[in-house]
């Protein structure tokens, strides 16, 4: 027997040896990416979706009941009148009977683009140039089909499908860097999350507009180098430089007015909106009436939300619907709005949990759909026939979401059955939708479901890539949860060595965002640094690591007063909960005390340099990339959203900057940034290492060339990675 385990043992040891480790080539390629399915568009029928083939060639048509290819709606190999080897994206006419074909697309900010579209003839199996006097952007079918609006250089377009692609210019006085038709500014489209300012009556007869004058707003500039990958000829002697308006806090905003179009008459007018000077209009919206322009608007502050109705020629705008909070609205009460003939659906945190709320069409509170201590994540449809809402919540737990319908009752229904995080995409009638369940230990699987939960069948369920990590020495995956000194119970997830040994001491990585409303710490595939499964922990966990997240004060998930408790000192909460967490970490018998690192991106940059300067000297090393270093650097919307303005709450913009926290700063540090970075300039490194350098502090720091927000680009991913593997091996091994 004994002779027997010893062989077993080795044969374990034999195995494992053969088992293959994750390498950071690996993780900056991306080889162990998921499969899903990308692009699905429902259409109009409720019974099929569309999604382009794997090789840009084709429009593919799916079943919603069996999930199984039942024709080509658009071949690039067949179709007339063109050259096109391929596409990168397609829109569909309300009644699908044309298709704009993308082409050519290049990006502009994080959703902005402009591209080449083509008008191909679903009848006639033709296509023709949407415009041939340039790229476009945001083209959007009237309701009709007959005509299609459009931007080019800050100006609105039409083009009359009817009149053989006559092309007319709806708009005349957009100019880069002062005035924007139909398209958001940076700050909108960056905070506000749309690259889209127009739409289309019901009657297709108007064209409603949100006019950007960013004239007053000013400018910012960085430097563009030649630099590699992509090499930038043009600045190969000199270098050059990109400017644009970016409103800081406090600063002006861009004036904003809305504006309607009557296609016939030709006549423009501006709508009489009762907006406060300095206020904002994250969206527009044409509703089911062709009389009635939604137009929804914030007051600086962004605590106020207002819902108004226009008459698109008298101008007249009525209120129908206010919604105000202590600290901020957030963006999902008018992200997620939803116009029906007869009624409004929109999502309130008015009883401290995000939740959703029926209004008849002029605005009268019919009733709260749903109610409880758990957030809604996403509304995903009504079934007006039946009286049946759809929607995405966390009711079961902060880190899962599951999908449920709710009839006219209040009777509420579970539908997906799997424990973990759950998302939809519903067919037009509601009768079916495509289910994504993942969670920490599976990779995702996605399904064809009835409208009872019923799976049809499965589309796809990763088992490839379940193979490829099961020959990995993968690490275990742990959720756990604590209670800080300050009595706050926390969320976390934890990653350890392949190998581990509870009588060992391992030096321990935490990694984190922390910013508002955001959520690391969640039981879905997509954890870790690049949301890929954890695969860079798993690479760091095999170099002895145990690696940590956990989601502090202030992140979402949990209703608006564990997230807006940070209001108004944005980064203190944070920081004191990064803290708190290396103090628990530190009495674990497996935790090397003196060895705690900790590191993020963007805010979790910032919120890295905040803990490290707390004044509680826990963390030896981290590294903050990309981070914001004083909030009186970075842009309006977002900022003063948490903080209000420099002039309202200089004493908790102090409180938050990691410039003021620089002569406390504890343990090696190591600074990252790219100097093209429009989101978080470099600006705010640049003036946080002067600061350390005059508070005598030692540290490192890299800058990208030509590299924006995300730091990617050839090589670059990669030597990122290995810079910050090697930092925490020198510092903390």
């Amino acid at each position: 027997m004994k002779k027997a385990s010893i062989l077993l043992i080795l044969c374990m040891v034999c195995l494992l040896g053969q088992a293959q480790q994750v390498t950071l080539n690996d993780v900056a390629r991306s080889v162990y990416r998921t499969e899903g399915i990308q692009g699905i568009k429902p259409m109009m029928d409720g019974e099929h979706y569309t999604r382009i083939s794997p090789d840009g060639k084709k429009i593919v048509k799916y079943s919603f009941k069996t999930g199984k290819e039942v024709g080509t709606v658009f071949d690039v190999e067949t179709a007339r009148n063109h050259t096109l080897r391929s596409f990168d994206n397609y829109i569909m006419s309300p009644d699908e009977s044309k298709i704009l074909i993308q082409t050519e697309t290049k990006p502009i900010y994080r959703r902005s683009f402009t591209a080449v579209y083509y008008i191909y003839n679903v009848r006639n199996n033709t296509l023709e140039p949407l415009s041939e006097n340039g790229p476009q952007q945001v083209p959007l079918f009237s309701p009709d089909g007959n005509q299609i609006a459009f931007v080019r250089d800050n100006n609105l377009y039409l083009v009359k499908l009817l009149f053989g692609n006559s092309e007319s210019q709806v708009t005349k006085d957009g100019k880069f860097n002062e005035v924007l038709n139909g398209i958001p500014d940076w700050v909108y489209e960056e905070e506000f999350g749309f690259n889209r300012a127009f739409d289309f009556s019901a009657d297709s007869q108007m064209l409603a507009y949100i006019r950007f004058d960013e004239s007053q707003v000013p400018m910012y500039s960085f430097p563009w180098y030649k630099g590699m990958k992509p090499a930038l000829n043009q600045y190969e002697i000199y270098p050059g430089k990109y400017e644009y308006k970016y409103p800081m806090p406090g600063i002006d905003n861009s004036k904003v007015t809305v504006h309607t179009f009557d296609i016939k008459s030709r006549v423009t007018r501006k709508m009489d909106l009762p907006l406060d000077i300095d206020g904002y209009i994250p969206r527009i919206k044409f509703t089911d009436n062709p009389e009635a322009l939604a137009i929804m608007t914030l007051n600086r502050h962004q605590n106020r939300f207002d819902l108004y109705l226009a008459n698109p020629r008298s101008t007249l705008c009525k209120l129908i619907i206010r919604d105000e909070a202590e600290q901020y609205i957030k963006e999902t009460a008018y992200a997620n709005i939803q116009f029906y003939p007869n009624h409004i659906v929109m999502m309130s945190e008015r009883d401290g949990f995000n939740h959703l709320y029926l209004y008849t069409a002029g605005g009268n509170l019919v009733k709260q759909i749903t109610q409880g201590k758990y957030e809604v994540k996403d509304f995903l449809g009504w079934d007006e026939k039946n009286n049946v809402f759809y929607y995405e919540s966390n009711e079961e737990s902060p880190l899962r979401s599951a999908i449920y319908k709710i009839d006219n009752k209040g009777k509420k229904t579970k539908l997906s059955t799997r424990e973990g995080t759950n998302n939809a995409i519903f067919s037009k009638n509601q009768k079916y939708y495509i289910n994504t369940f993942s969670n920490i230990t599976t990779p995702p699987v996605i399904t064809l479901n009835d409208n009872t939960g019923k799976v049809l069948t499965t589309l796809v369920d990763n088992k490839a890539l379940i193979k490829k990590v099961a020959s990995l020495n993968m690490p275990s995956k742990e959720l756990f949860t604590f209670t800080t000194t300050d009595g706050v119970e926390l969320n976390g997830w934890m990653m350890k060595p392949i190998n581990f040994d509870a009588n060992k001491k391992y030096p321990v990585i935490l990694h984190q965002y922390s910013g508002p409303g955001s959520q690391e710490v969640l039981d879905t595939w997509r954890i870790g640094a690049r949301n890929d499964g954890g695969m860079f922990e798993a690479y760091m966990a095999s170099q002895g690591f145990i690696m940590v997240c956990v989601d502090g004060r202030g992140t979402g998930g949990r209703g608006s007063d564990f997230e807006k408790c940070t209001y108004m000192s944005i980064g203190v909460k944070e920081a004191r909960d990064q803290v708190e967490t290396a103090l628990y970490l530190s009495k674990l018998p497996y935790v090397d005390n003196q060895n705690i690192g900790i590191w993020g991106w963007s805010y979790g940059g910032y919120n890295t340099l905040m803990a490290m300067s707390e004044g509680t000297p826990v963390f030896k090393a981290g590294v903050a990339i990309a981070a914001p270093t004083d909030w009186r650097f970075y842009d309006s919307v977002y900022t003063e959203r948490f903080m209000r303005t420099p002039k309202e709450n200089m004493e908790g913009y102090n409180a938050s900057s990691a410039i003021h926290r620089v002569d406390k700063l504890h343990g090696e540090l190591l600074l990252i940034h790219g100097t093209a970075d429009d989101n978080v300039h470099l600006r705010n490194a640049s003036e946080y290492s002067e600061a350390l350098v005059q508070a005598d502090k030692q540290f490192d720091m890299h800058i990208y060339t030509n590299r924006n927000h995300g730091i990617r680009g050839g090589n670059t991913t990669k030597h990122l990675l290995t810079r910050v593997t090697n930092f925490f091996i020198e510092h903390l091994k």
